[in-house]
């Protein structure tokens, strides 16, 4: 069968996530991809700036040193890993999750038969509890149930991807009160048709790994989980529980699915794995099939309408240089009479009143700009892409100048220049992400044609 035979239903086959890798890139994309690269570069610049400054202001170095780290580990890190890793790691399936940064994460030693209703059924009844969606507020909440050693059963899980999207299900098991260690299980839908390597056939992959302590990730420098490096044991764990649960429960094996290795996961972490791939066939136990399947879909719609977090954070630095031009607007006007004043002493007497017409030009093109930013920011907080890629757009044209400038001899300090150059970077940053990019073009992904052309 030659590729192009091949390439049509396969592509019908797959989400829309699948059809999005198999179509050409659009102009979109393709613009994506360079302010992707381009913000990544500039973040880098930004920590340069970061350390080199703090190295002049005496005791508030730790302070200075702890905003080059959060910059180097949440911002220029896992940019510079997303960009390498898709030139370098495959996109197609080869036994291992991927992290959001694109470097691989967790070997997949879990295979599932069964609906959605009756894996829910399956997990929760042998002691699984369902993990919450990653939010704003379930973020903090880990954040505060670990400093204050606090259980938090439903703790959320980071996303780690298979099949181009995150897990569609995810449980675990908290240890002894313990947030910081955490038995845990990624699942996904296969897509529709689609065999493991082999000819075998399964309905969901899972991922399922034991958090042993939190530390650094070796790759990123972020804080996170740290995971038992023997990770049989743990898949052995989840398939014991479900077995012991359920008489209707049954296990076969995939002898040698992959050749066992020992490695290193998207933290940095060891990993190990003998090879082999329990599939857990849970197609009868009871469950309430259509209201769990309504419930799926529910959830699939509001996943896909919640407004990313990188959105969110963009519409807010958007909103900072807003405040921040209205009250350099509001002094200028409080000082008009001073400015219009200085401005005449150069000039000749009979042209005074070019001062002030100049001054006022000023103020009505500033008030002019403002307002169609905060035009701007609504409409990306609506998710308008065209409004998206206006406001990149704008950044980049200022972010060359400073760095043209900067390379030119041009002093540029982050003290002089606080809410300009960092925040069109870190606004670029966030705009740029992928969850971003995705949310913006939504509509045109989900009306796009099925077929390759």
């Amino acid at each position: 069968m030659t590729p192009g035979e091949h390439s049509e239903p396969v592509a019908a086959k797959l989400g829309n996530g699948h059809r999005r890798l198999l179509q050409p890139p659009s102009v979109n994309s393709l613009m994506d991809n360079f302010v992707f690269a381009l913000s990544g570069v500039a973040a880098l610049w930004l920590a340069w700036l970061v350390l080199t400054e703090s190295l002049h202001v005496g005791w508030y170095l730790v302070p200075a040193f702890i905003l080059f780290w959060l910059l180097l580990a949440y911002l220029v890190l896992p940019r510079v890993h997303r960009i390498l890793t898709s030139i370098y790691v495959p996109d197609y399936f080869i036994g291992r999750a991927r992290t959001s940064d694109g470097l691989l994460g967790d070997p997949i030693n879990l295979a599932a038969e069964g609906s959605e209703a009756q894996l829910d059924a399956a997990m929760t009844g042998a002691g699984w509890i369902r993990a919450d969606e990653v939010t704003l507020r379930s973020s903090w909440r880990i954040v505060t149930s670990t400093v204050f050693r606090r259980s938090y059963d439903e703790a959320p899980v980071s996303p780690l991807l298979l099949f181009g999207r995150q897990q569609d299900l995810a449980y675990q098991q908290e240890v002894a009160g313990n947030p910081a260690k955490r038995h845990h299980v990624r699942f996904r839908k296969c897509p529709e048709g689609w065999m493991l390597p082999g000819g075998h056939k399964a309905g969901w992959l899972a991922a399922g790994t034991f958090d042993r302590a939190v530390g650094f990730s070796l790759f990123t420098l972020q804080i996170t989980h740290k995971i038992d490096a023997d990770t049989d044991v743990e898949r052995d764990h989840i398939v014991a529980t479900l077995v012991e649960s359920r008489p209707e429960i049954s296990v076969r094996t995939i002898a040698d699915f992959s050749t066992g290795y020992h490695s290193r996961n998207g933290g940095g972490d060891t990993i190990e794995t003998d090879g082999n791939l329990p599939v857990v066939d849970v197609s009868k136990v009871p469950s309430a099939a259509m209201a769990a399947h309504q419930g799926a879909e529910a959830r699939m719609a509001a996943r896909e309408r919640r407004r990313p977090v990188s959105t969110t954070l963009g519409v807010v630095l958007m909103g900072i240089r807003v405040v921040v031009g209205i009250v350099t607007l509001s002094l200028t006007l409080g000082d008009r009479a001073s400015i219009i004043g200085e401005a005449a002493a150069s000039l000749p007497a009979n042209e005074v009143a070019i001062a002030g017409l100049v001054v006022d030009i000023v103020v009505a093109v500033t008030s002019a700009s403002m307002l169609l930013y905060v035009a701007l920011a609504v409409l990306v907080f609506r998710g308008s892409n065209r409004a998206r890629v206006t406001v990149m757009a704008f950044s980049v044209v200022l972010i060359v100048v400073a760095a043209v400038g900067f390379f030119s001899g041009m002093s540029v300090t982050l003290r002089g220049d606080l809410f300009g150059l960092p925040v069109d970077i870190l606004l670029l940053l966030a705009l740029s992400a992928q969850k971003s990019s995705l949310w913006s073009r939504r509509d045109a992904i989900h009306h796009a044609p099925r077929e390759i052309s």
